[in-house]
């Protein structure tokens, strides 16, 4: 079994993150929908969404290919306990309704999204990125597709660092 008593340089970890890209245009690749961009979409609030994110997130969920991060679900319960959102169901049941619909799913984070939320470059410096839930929702859409986010943070970062596909999902 091996060990990990010597760290990796920062330079060894950012090269192993920056190898680790994925192109979605034109595949059948996920559209991996951050938290609130999930909820927004599911509620149909979709004034707080891009007419052009929109039309995107019902086109993936017509091919299959519309998901969420496991840690989305987890980020729902923590919001709502916060009481930083309300929800009129218990969020349990409004995560298995919104799992009902067509083309949607929850893509579960196993060790090389863990891992690969670890090695990204960058996240807590000068963008804030300090929320280990967003880590793993940008090591998730790395690994299937694409990311819708409103999250001005995650969209800075991306934007910068260009290691993961995203789309800006804001009004």
């Amino acid at each position: 079994m091996p060990t990990s008593r010597r760290r990796q340089p920062k330079r060894v970890a950012e090269r192993a993150a920056a190898r680790v890209r994925y192109d979605a245009a034109g595949s059948t690749a996920d559209l991996v929908l951050d938290t609130h961009a999930w909820l927004w979409f599911v509620d149909g609030r979709h004034d707080k969404l891009a007419a052009g994110a929109i039309t995107m997130i019902e086109q993936a969920a017509r091919r299959g290919a519309l998901a969420a991060s496991a840690m989305s679900a987890w980020e729902l319960v923590m919001l709502q306990r916060k009481g930083r959102m309300a929800f009129t169901v218990p969020v349990p049941q409004w995560i298995r309704d919104s799992l009902r619909a067509p083309g949607v799913r929850l893509l579960p984070v196993d060790a090389r999204i863990a891992t690969d939320a670890g090695a990204l470059p960058d996240l807590d410096g000068k963008y804030g990125l300090n929320d280990p839930a967003d880590h793993i929702i940008i090591a998730t859409a790395r690994a299937h597709g694409t990311l819708v986010t409103c999250d001005r943070r995650i969209l800075a970062w991306a934007r910068a660092h260009r290691h993961v596909n995203v789309i800006d999902g804001r009004a």
